[in-house]
């Protein structure tokens, strides 16, 4: 901790942290042990905490993230979208198809940044705020797919006729960006996705991560 900061602050979004970090929530004694700090700091930022519905108690006295973070990040869809758009960009213009960023929204994907490619003579139309369940669509199945990261997989999905009958995509997951959960892809009207697509989108997944970082 240096002078400009602030100790209170600083504590309350470790809670917050040590909370995001686990399924079943925390109790105040060990909330204190982690934190180094006695039961009474960490009562106090518990309440202030619940104030603003970031965190939330069970009726065992289990301290959870409440629904308030959900607000908070709602906002950080439009900072995504900016640090994504160079890399769509450059994806759309370079395979003449829809490039789109997809993030998770509970357990559906949902686009929140669409570039069309500007060159070519017709393209899929794909909307941000276009919603699919996670296990459809090369955006989710991306999704899914990098959470288990099995051995064989290339690193990208293909899929075809899942979302829109006679359109093709390609998407392939964000990786290694905190807190930030999705997919770099394209949807192209063509029975079968060319080779070189997949790869592609993979490269523009990576730059969307190091934007984010």
């Amino acid at each position: 901790m240096t002078a400009e900061t602030s100790q209170t602050l600083d504590r309350g979004l470790r809670v917050l942290k040590l909370l995001s970090d686990t399924d079943h929530g925390l109790t105040v004694t060990e909330l204190s042990n982690k934190l180094g700090v006695n039961r009474t700091v960490v009562y106090r930022l518990l309440a202030t905490l619940e104030q603003h519905s970031l965190v939330r108690r069970d009726l065992g006295g289990r301290a959870r993230v409440g629904l308030g973070v959900l607000r908070l990040g709602r906002q950080v869809h439009p900072l995504v979208r900016e640090a994504a758009l160079p890399a769509l960009r450059s994806l759309a213009e370079d395979i003449g198809a829809t490039a789109h960023l997809t993030l998770v929204d509970g357990t559906e994907a949902l686009a929140v940044a669409v570039v069309e490619p500007s060159w070519t003579d017709y393209h899929v139309a794909y909307r941000a705020g276009f919603r699919h369940s996670l296990d459809r669509g090369a955006a989710g199945r991306a999704i899914l797919s990098g959470r288990q990261q099995p051995g064989d997989w290339p690193g990208y999905t293909l899929t075809h006729g899942e979302l829109e009958a006679g359109a093709s995509g390609a998407a392939a997951p964000l990786l290694g960006v905190s807190g930030v959960e999705g997919s770099v892809g394209v949807v192209m009207l063509a029975d079968a996705v060319p080779e070189r697509v997949g790869p592609r989108v993979m490269d523009a997944a990576r730059e969307v991560a190091d934007a984010l970082r």
